[in-house]
């Protein structure tokens, strides 16, 4: 783990759409990623050491107050199985202690069945659904 650091910064506007892409999830643009990461309230990042290259992200974006929003949770597929997702949720779950009062809102949407349970994250269904516009 030592070839491995967390930092708590965004990645580049360019290595998020990279990072969200390996990862399989819905691609970015760079202009998109260059306006919305600096809307962030908070973001970490995990970068190899050796390399140098940031290999995972995460961040919170909300209000500040009354909503959060976990999201962009992603590790490079080539550095995956090491626990650095679970470092870097345990990061955000720190800022979340730290800024969410109790009656705030914090939710993400999961697409890893089992993983963020363990920071306290339950499903919402049947109570409610997760919708999106495409």
């Amino acid at each position: 783990m030592s070839d491995y650091s967390l930092r708590e910064e965004l990645p580049t506007p360019e290595r998020f759409c990279e990072l969200r892409e390996v990862a399989g999830m819905a691609p970015r643009t760079v202009v998109d990623a260059r306006r919305g990461l600096s809307n962030s309230l908070y973001g970490v990042t995990m970068v190899h050491e050796p390399s140098g290259e940031t290999v995972g992200m995460a961040r919170v974006v909300g209000d500040g107050a009354t909503v959060f929003h976990v999201c962009d949770m992603a590790v490079h597929p080539d550095h995956q199985r090491r626990g650095l997702g679970s470092r870097l949720m345990d990061a955000v779950a720190d800022y979340l202690d730290e800024h969410a009062s109790e009656t705030a809102y914090v939710n993400l949407l999961a697409d890893v069945d089992g993983f963020y349970e363990q920071w306290g994250f339950e499903r919402t269904a049947p109570e409610t659904k997760g919708m999106y516009r495409p």
